[in-house]
């Protein structure tokens, strides 16, 4: 059988939007009734993963002061190193990412 490769290429979303109106009020009705009402309240309580107790576990970070070549952006208010130092604004110090 000869095959016209000009013609245009039919598929699913093609014939979808060929539908009555009925047909796909149909299918939403089809579709909202299979699903299953569920209360949030219940699900998130009953939902518990494995390892999520931390209430024993005590956070250990070594925080180290500002150091002489670092500046705190009076914009973002992150510690940055001298070299990210943009401008001073109202004797203000603004990073580079701020200043953009």
């Amino acid at each position: 059988m000869a095959q016209d490769y000009d013609a245009p290429r039919r598929n699913e979303t093609d014939e979808l939007g060929e539908d009555s109106l009925e047909e796909l009020k149909a299918r939403r009705a089809e579709a909202q009734s299979s699903s299953v009402d569920v209360d949030e309240t219940d699900f998130n309580e009953a939902l518990e993963l494995p390892g999520a107790d931390l209430s024993n576990e005590e956070l250990t970070v070594r925080v180290l002061p500002k150091q002489e070549d670092e500046f705190t952006c009076s914009r973002c208010f992150l510690v940055h190193h001298r070299s990210r130092l943009a401008a001073t604004r109202n004797g203000q110090p603004v990073c580079r990412d701020c200043a953009a």
